[in-house]
This record gives C-alpha cells, sequence and structure tokens, in this order.
C-alpha cells in the first residue's frame, strides 16, 4: 500500500484534522512505517496459533457490590464554588438557538 498526500489528506478530512505541509510529510512516514511492520508480521508463520482474545485467563473479574454510606449533602457542597443549598451550580455550556 503506498502512502501518498491523496490518502494523507482522506484521513485528515475523516478525522477532521488539518495539517500543514511539514505535518503531512511526518505523517506519511509514520504510516509508511506502521505499514511496513504490519507487513513484516505477516510473514510469521500463525498456523496453529489460536487468536488471543484477552491478554489473562480471567474472565469478567468483578468486585462485590458493597453499600456504603454517603456523606451529607451539606459536605459535598462545603467546597462547591457555587451552590444553591441543594444543588451544585455550574455555568451554562449549552446555547440555545
Amino acid at each position: 500500500m503506498e502512502v501518498n498526500d491523496a490518502l494523507v489528506q482522506n484521513l485528515a478530512n475523516l478525522a477532521r484534522l488539518q495539517f500543514n505541509e511539514q505535518e503531512k510529510e511526518i505523517i506519511k512516514g509514520d504510516l509508511q512505517r506502521m505499514i511496513h511492520f504490519v507487513d513484516k508480521l505477516n510473514e510469521l508463520d500463525t498456523t496453529g496459533v489460536e487468536p488471543l482474545l484477552h491478554m489473562t485467563d480471567a474472565i469478567n473479574v468483578l468486585r462485590e457490590d458493597v453499600v456504603k454510606g454517603s456523606i451529607p449533602r451539606e459536605e459535598a457542597l462545603k467546597n462547591a464554588p457555587d451552590s444553591d443549598g441543594t444543588f451544585f451550580k455550574v455555568p451554562k455550556v449549552i446555547k440555545k438557538d
């Protein structure tokens, strides 16, 4: 697979990124090295090697749920930059058009 300017530009468009010419050259080199590495891996004989789905044999190792108490509302709001006594007050971040 050839890494060219068109491929880099297409990937940049898909990722909604913009690169200058120097960055594009660096990315082209990085992509070419990645492809070369994968091609090297394809040369390995993997006959009889089971696919690895997980790094360990442990499956669904979860802790038990333990009910714990919570801190009182007043203590939770004590360090809040702004509150109304019941809830945290935060700046509006969504604008309605």
